[in-house]
């Protein structure tokens, strides 16, 4: 009898029952961020697909080419052909070829439909025009009727970086120790009037608009309820939705882009915890996600996404930080550092640029003790 009692002990041991183990580990889920190449094809999006989940994927947030329903429909079955979850990764207020009335105006006066702040394909529209708003939500509904599709992952849903993080700086020959007009959105007419028609305040006649609070929430609360909206619909088809957003969201995204994402109801988080671009060590990505998480209570999962070096053994010598990121010996250190502070897992921008060396130390930090 002992002998029968020790024997199924042992059993429900290999089959991996942690009280008999305290040394159990299990692998945290990992998503990767990855846009269609003009090239790509059955073919090499199956070849990647399977790559990725032998490196221990469990999803993609995947670009096919904004809201072309086709190549999403054809990544999408590829996906789940190979056991990987599918989120439609779209940008949304990013457009070249809106009706010029749909776009976001800065404090100078200036639509970014002419003139745009940082790089030509900032053409940013408003997220308080109701065409605007009709137009996501009808797209986005139109993706989220893939079979196939498990999540829409939002992106670019805020306004233009009013700063820009301190490592591009240099990058744009710039100083953004304060908000400057030229990126500061948005003072369209119905902008203006509603804030007004709300608070009592006319913008306009504000010497410093940065020093007024109501207004700074005006817009987070514009942001907020566009994303909201587009999840209502979402929901509604029977389809989860995810973002990509700036850390924090009080040190980082609400003050450079205006996302005071905790308060949106959205089933996934995916903050772009890119140490890089704030000139901080792989440590800072342990500290921010740690607000992260405790920003959102529980409410929804928070994966922390992490920056790839691909050219990582002449970092040094590369002068755009969009060419930094993460180096193998750094990625044990990231990793951990997300899921002690209670991440649901992490997302790597982008598996593509993963080298050997990375998938080694990689796939040794995604095993955690249980």
């Amino acid at each position: 009898m002992k002998v029968k009692s020790l024997l199924a002990i042992a059993a429900a041991c290999v089959l991996g029952m942690t009280s008999c183990n305290s040394g159990a580990v299990k692998t945290i889920p990992v998503y990767g961020w990855q846009g269609e190449g003009e090239d790509a094809t059955e073919a090499s999006i199956q070849a990647d697909f399977k790559k990725w989940k032998d490196h221990g994927l469990v999803g993609m947030c995947y670009n096919a080419g904004g809201f072309n329903v086709e190549k999403h429909t054809r990544a999408a079955k590829i996906a789940h052909a190979n056991g990987l979850e599918y989120h439609a990764w779209i940008p949304a207020m990013l457009k070249g070829d809106a009706d010029s009335t749909w776009y976001a105006v800065n404090r100078k006066g200036e639509s970014a439909y002419n003139v745009q702040a940082y790089v030509p394909y900032y053409k940013c529209m408003c997220p308080n025009n109701q065409d605007v708003i009709n137009y996501l939500v009808t797209e986005y509904g139109k993706i989220a009727d893939i079979p196939e599709v498990d999540f829409i992952h939002l992106d670019y849903i805020r306004y233009v970086d009013v700063i820009l993080a301190r490592g591009l700086w240099d990058k744009y020959g710039l100083v953004m120790n304060e908000e400057y007009p030229t990126a500061d959105y948005c003072y369209c007419d119905k902008c203006v009037a509603d804030f007004k028609a709300e608070s009592g305040i006319d913008i306009k006649a504000i010497e410093d608009p940065s020093t007024c609070q109501e207004w700074k929430e005006f817009r987070y609360h514009k942001i907020t309820d566009l994303v909201n909206k587009i999840a209502d619909a979402v929901h509604a088809k029977g389809k989860k939705v995810s973002a990509a957003v700036f850390p924090g969201p009080e040190s980082y995204a609400k003050k450079l882009v205006r996302q005071e994402w905790n308060k949106w109801n959205i089933d996934a988080f995916f903050p772009m915890n890119y140490n890089d671009f704030y000139l901080e060590p792989a440590s800072w990505v342990g500290k921010v996600t740690k607000e992260e998480v405790e920003s959102v209570n529980g409410k929804a999962p928070v994966y922390s996404g992490l920056f790839i070096c691909r050219d990582w053994q002449n970092k040094a010598n590369i002068k755009d930080p969009e060419g930094h990121g993460l180096i193998p010996s750094e990625i044990g250190e990231a990793v951990r550092g997300s899921i002690e502070a209670g991440a649901a897992g992490v997302a790597l921008f982008i598996p593509s640029n993963m080298t050997d060396e990375h998938w080694a130390e990689f796939e040794k930090a995604i095993q955690v003790k249980e």
